[in-house]
């Protein structure tokens, strides 16, 4: 008989409370050497605060967890301060991996694909001159050369393309024996190295067998079943599962669920989207051209001397096209969408506007709004009513609620919103001035996976033009038709095969370790040094903010006993998780 798999990390009963009610109650689990465990759930469910817990860098009010002895846990925040002055090789690489850097094959696989190589002019840049994106790899980097048995990842593939994220996946899949518990909304990922899924839902923490896919049917099963699932959310269910079994081969490759269940689910399911129907209703709208681009230059910088980013592009985009940019960070994806908008010039040649188009862009740059309106207030003030798709007539109220602003959400102050409830809230806006081009710029980023299923299911009746920039793959395969990759060649590539494809390209040019962006222009020097500054002072509030944030912790573990003395700390406590998930925002902002 095979020995059972040796218990790395066990909670019991743990309880942890924020505000008024107990983000986490009783709960019971364990992680035993070699699991693969995603965890899923509603931002503000409790998924961070799970990790926190179960690595003991954050005590539950009650309850326990315990750690087998000398178990090594690897540790990625959603932000890891670095110490000032240091370079990649301080926070990468101990005495004793640079010792074995030279003979350990897999340790510069790691920085050569993380990092861009692992020669000393690399490993000595500064971190205080990367980008968010580039230190969030340095730090996934650390994490990945040390010896662990425990790897637990908060959100570790933002800021990653998609060819990073595939390499991501297979890297932990050849790693026998480790542990993973991962918190993302890559569901891509999820269903690649994942074998068990946990859900943080009201308190407590369902558990399934199986990755992402595995869970999706297994929900929509129990929903079937115990009849306690909302109408609306068994349906949204129903709906990506059935997407999940038409699509690639792959992504049903090693089900754990009963077929035949899965074939009575569906067999009613209509496809996701009436492409011929949408079709004809967007011609309507918008008539036979939306962009048409001619022997066009676009160069960075929108400046005539800047680098080449396409070159000779004739390109046009027709009515009801649902577009996928892909490329990797710095290839000039957001440049060219901008530059089809007239945000930004072109150097040579012509980009036509159609006389009709409505567009709509969601940027990776959050709107201004005034803090005192409530959520339902800033919508309204757009409209009160929208049409969406072919005759979808939807309140201000109900689409809302459709993107994840419930009853009570809908009275929070713009002011109180976190940088996800934010970004949703934009969204909100822009599709209420029912445009007829949708342009998305990374529209996943700080959205958990109900609110992704409900956005697809809403531009599944979406009768426009969809153009969309993201690393997000399921996503991407989820709302797409056709895709288009900048290479770094000056050429917009078309992918008939998608994805896939775009892999494939990418795995067969020379490994350059990381795309380089070009210099920023000396007339936005100025402009660099200030959000410099402004990052050196978001951070320097950080570490103040998680210091009192720690300090209250202490406080609520010494006076667990005490009821009254708990919820008073805990207010405290749910203001300072506030005012950091508000600098984070910030912080992410100012330093891409």
């Amino acid at each position: 008989m095979a020995a059972a798999p040796k218990n790395l990390i066990n909670a019991e009963r743990v309880t942890q409370i924020y505000g008024d009610e107990p983000t986490l109650r009783e709960v019971s689990l364990g992680i035993n050497a070699g699991d693969r465990i995603g965890v899923v759930g509603r931002n503000g469910a409790g998924k961070s605060t799970l990790l926190g817990i179960l690595t003991e860098t954050e005590p539950p009010v009650s309850g326990r967890v315990s750690v087998s002895r000398g178990t090594r846990i690897g540790y990625l925040k959603q932000r890891d301060p670095f110490q000032p002055g240091q370079t990649i090789r301080d926070a990468v690489l101990s005495a004793t991996t640079m010792h074995d850097i030279v003979t350990d094959a897999g340790a510069r696989e790691v920085l050569d694909a993380l990092i861009g190589g692992h020669d000393d002019a690399t490993l000595d840049r500064p971190i205080e001159n990367l980008s968010g994106g580039e230190r969030r790899r340095v730090d996934l980097a650390r994490l990945l050369v040390s010896d662990t048995e425990v790897l637990v990842l908060d959100e570790p593939t933002n800021h990653l393309d998609i060819e990073v994220v595939e390499w991501l996946a297979s890297h932990i899949k050849r790693q026998t024996g480790l542990a993973l518990l991962v918190v993302t909304h890559d569901r891509w990922f999820l269903d690649e190295v994942c074998e068990r899924m946990w859900e943080v839902v009201d308190g407590g923490v369902e558990q399934y067998d199986g990755g992402y896919s595995a869970f999706i049917l297994a929900k929509a099963e129990r929903s079937r079943q115990q009849a306690i699932e909302q109408h609306k959310r068994h349906n949204l269910i129903r709906k990506e599962l059935a997407w999940l079994r038409r699509g690639p081969p792959a992504r049903t490759s090693k089900p754990k669920f009963r077929i035949d269940v899965a074939n009575e689910l569906i067999a009613s399911e209509p496809p996701a989207r009436n492409s011929a129907e949408l079709l004809n209703f967007a011609n309507a709208r918008l008539g036979k051209t939306v962009f048409e681009a001619k022997d066009v230059q676009i160069r960075t910088g929108g400046s005539s001397e800047g680098d080449i980013l396409v070159d000779h592009l004739t390109w046009d985009i027709g009515p009801g096209q649902r577009l996928g940019v892909l490329g990797a960070n710095g290839s000039g994806k957001t440049t060219l969408i901008n530059a089809l908008l007239g945000l930004v010039p072109v150097s040579e040649g012509t980009i036509t506007t159609g006389v009709t188009v409505k567009p709509a862009y969601l940027s990776q740059h959050l709107e201004e709004l005034n803090p005192a309106w409530r959520v339902l207030e800033a919508v309204e003030r757009v409209a009160k009513h929208v049409t969406l798709g072919t005759g979808r007539d939807l309140s201000a109220s109900q689409l809302c609620e459709r993107i994840g602003f419930g009853a009570d959400g809908q009275w929070t102050p713009v002011g109180d919103l976190s940088g996800g409830e934010r970004r949703r809230l934009q969204l909100v806006r822009l599709l209420m001035g029912e445009p007829n081009v949708l342009v998305l710029d990374e529209p996943t980023n700080d959205f958990d996976t109900e609110t992704l299923t409900a956005l697809e299911d809403l531009l599944d009746g979406f009768a426009g033009t969809l153009i969309v920039i993201s690393h997000d793959r399921y996503f991407l395969e989820r709302v797409c038709d056709s895709f288009r990759a900048l290479l770094g060649d000056g050429s917009l590539r078309d992918l008939p095969g998608g994805v896939d494809q775009y892999l494939s390209l990418r795995r067969e040019q020379p490994v350059s370790g990381r795309v380089e962006v070009a210099p920023i222009p000396h007339s936005d020097a100025a402009q660099e040094r200030r959000k410099r500054k402004d990052v050196a002072r978001i951070e320097r509030q950080l570490e103040k903010a998680n210091a009192k944030r720690a300090e209250l912790l202490e406080r609520m573990a010494k006076h667990a006993a005490d009821h009254t003395k708990i919820l008073a700390l805990s207010e405290d406590l749910h203001r300072e998780e506030a005012r950091i998930a508000d600098l984070e925002a910030e912080w992410f902002a100012a330093s891409e």
